[in-house]
């Protein structure tokens, strides 16, 4: 999506561009299935945050799976308040590009979305994703409870023995509370659904990550 000789190191708050107080315009509605992207999330429904390389074939990952609701794409873990794509590839925003999925317990598991996103990207090469290099290309997890924190870093641990038995790296993926959620420009959001042919930078290792954290 975006290449630049930038930093990768986060920029601190005091570095980091100033923003705005008004949320980006945005798509109203999600291109598959019509529901409203600012709809409350429904009784007995569950969010979960990812971030895993670029936002357009991370969402595809997660509309696809079955027990998903709505996904949408944003920016966020950053300081920058309402930036806009074209701030956050300067890295001067510190914000990660993510996915934000309303998901039923009753149907997909935390845990299940966990193993999405630990098989659907590397989470081993710190501030890129393959080609994508950059500050928003980080592995994320970001927990909206403490339930979901402690199976985020019981499955980092887990899946940490899985690589280095196949002879990867360490994991660099950040587990941080859910923080403000950033809504992406209208074009953005279930942008391979409207483009079907477009980029898509994600990649996995291959390397499988069992759904159940006792094992």
């Amino acid at each position: 999506m975006f290449f630049s000789s930038k930093s990768y190191d986060l920029v601190s708050a005091d570095e980091a561009l100033p923003g705005r107080a008004q949320p980006i315009p945005t798509a109203e509605t999600h291109f598959l299935t019509g529901r409203p992207l600012a709809a409350p999330i429904p009784d007995g429904m569950e969010e979960a945050i990812f971030g895993m390389g670029c936002f357009w074939g991370v969402e595809r990952l997660f509309w696809n799976t079955e027990g998903v609701w709505l996904t949408m794409v944003g920016y966020g873990a950053g300081h920058t308040p309402n930036p806009t794509y074209q701030e956050v590839c300067t890295g001067k925003t510190a914000h990660n590009e993510l996915v934000r999925v309303i998901y039923d317990p009753e149907v997909v598991s935390y845990e299940a979305l966990l193993k999405v996103c630990w098989e659907g990207h590397d989470p081993t090469q710190g501030m890129r994703q393959g080609n994508d290099r950059g500050t928003q290309y980080r592995s994320g997890i970001y927990p909206t409870s403490q339930a979901q924190r402690d199976a985020a870093e019981a499955s980092r641990k887990l899946y940490q023995e899985r690589l280095r038995a196949a002879g990867l790296g360490t994991i660099t993926t950040e587990i941080r509370d859910a923080p403000p959620f950033f809504m992406a420009e209208d074009y953005h959001q279930q942008y391979l659904a409207k483009n079907p042919g477009g980029y898509c930078g994600i990649g996995g290792t291959g390397v499988s990550c069992p759904v159940g954290l006792a094992v």
